[in-house]
């Protein structure tokens, strides 16, 4: 039966084969139509992954936020006509936190097969290293950019994390990072801790769960690299 298949994609540079199974690749090479985040980086990827497979042989469909209703309304006509397709993200697993979510809820509302593989995540892998609460935890993708706004959020996910014994985890664009750090360690109380996990699974991976009090004047760099940020009590 053919089915939606959904691709994870290395966190970075990092061989495939570290991170993916070779099931995936074999389920790859047998696919012609990609529902993908970036066209540019779809095609990358698969020629990492197989750098003998004819990329020009292959259909794009780019989904991403100008991609129109009308658009992605069609594009699950080769699966409907018997044909597999893949969904491939920017990065990590597509349709968490990623437009691949658009075309799955189609995919499930027309009775589609959709099948998840194995891949690297980083909300599952930052839950793993963090040493905080791995059986309730909530992410929250991107927080607001307005300063008031988003100190209130903080203060929000904080108090959840107290009253629910809850982790909550929360992204930002990656030139934004260290900004982002700041306003964490000014919003949160100084026993709180804070995990900061960057560059998983990639070269120069940096994970470190410290208390608010300890972060202070230890943070590195963290501008220009993937980041993913938990907090708990």
């Amino acid at each position: 039966m053919p089915a939606l298949y959904l691709l994870p994609v290395t966190l970075g540079d990092t061989p495939w084969q570290n991170v993916l199974p070779a099931y995936n690749r074999e389920v790859i090479l047998r696919i012609n139509h990609f529902i993908v985040e970036d066209v540019r980086s779809a095609r990358r990827f698969l020629k990492r992954v197989d750098r003998d497979i004819d990329i020009d042989a292959l259909l794009f469909y780019p989904l991403n936020k100008h991609t129109t209703p009308e658009e992605v309304s069609g594009y699950l006509r080769p699966l409907e006509a018997g044909e597999d397709m893949g969904v491939i993200s920017e990065a990590g697993c597509p349709a968490v936190a990623d437009p691949g979510a658009d075309v799955v809820c189609l995919a499930q509302r027309r009775g589609l097969r959709v099948v998840p593989l194995v891949g690297p995540s980083s909300i599952i892998l930052s839950v793993m290293a963090s040493g905080f609460n791995g059986q309730s935890f909530a992410f929250h993708g991107y927080l607001p950019i307005d300063p008031p706004a988003r100190a209130a959020k903080l203060k929000q996910l904080e108090q959840r994390a107290y009253a629910e014994d809850q982790t909550q985890l929360f992204i930002e664009t990656p030139y934004r990072n260290n900004k982002m750090v700041e306003d964490i360690l000014r919003s949160c109380r100084k026993d709180t801790r804070l995990c900061i996990a960057a560059n998983l699974t990639c070269e120069g991976e940096y994970v470190r769960t410290r208390t608010i009090k300890e972060w202070t004047g230890r943070v590195p760099d963290l501008s220009k690299i993937p980041c993913i940020f938990l907090i708990y009590k």
